[in-house]
């Protein structure tokens, strides 16, 4: 087989049409390309489902679900987002309840202090496993005494992985 020499192609305007629109500004202005949303910086270029998911507690499927809520195109940009639109996203995300999201679908269930369900989202998701944590540590619980001492907390087996950097082996005789 021939080599075929490297020619340069250029490609017209039209084909890349599709990927140029893609990303459509309403007004000057209007689109940013970082969002501060729930104490986190989210994507403006990113779709809003997928953008969402950059905060802390908030997954895939509930994005999902505040979208359908919110009444939000799942089509939209995280940048083309209104302040309007937002500001329903904010809300949804803070009081699930109110707005009919069922209770098996929130992240902290039956909390151990209060007994309500609760979505926790950025610095709570930290506080409350550091909580918990404690709790576990102070009640000397057997989970409790893992997290302590750094071993595995699930019942893997530690024999042989884990180790940390920490080698174990048999020594060669001289």
């Amino acid at each position: 087989r021939r080599l075929q020499s490297h020619r340069i192609r250029f490609i017209p305007l039209q084909q890349f049409q599709s990927v140029v629109s893609s990303l459509v500004v309403t007004q000057k202005g209007e689109f940013e390309a970082m969002r501060r949303v729930l104490n986190t910086n989210v994507d403006g270029g990113v779709k809003v489902m997928y953008a969402l998911t950059a905060i802390k507690g908030v997954g895939r499927r509930y994005a999902n679900i505040v979208l359908k809520k919110a009444d939000i195109d799942f089509s939209k940009r995280a940048g083309e987002l209104s302040h309007d639109e937002l500001e329903r996203i904010v809300e949804i995300i803070q009081n699930p309840l109110q707005y009919k999201i069922p209770q098996w679908f929130l992240n902290r269930q039956k909390d151990r202090t209060s007994g309500k369900y609760w979505q926790l989202v950025s610095n709570a998701v930290d506080n409350s496993l550091r909580e918990d944590l404690d709790r576990m540590k102070k009640v000397r619980v057997h989970r409790g005494l893992r997290h302590d001492w750094n071993l595995r907390v699930r019942g893997q087996h530690t024999k042989t992985t884990g180790r940390g950097g920490r080698t174990v082996g048999v020594t060669k005789k001289k």
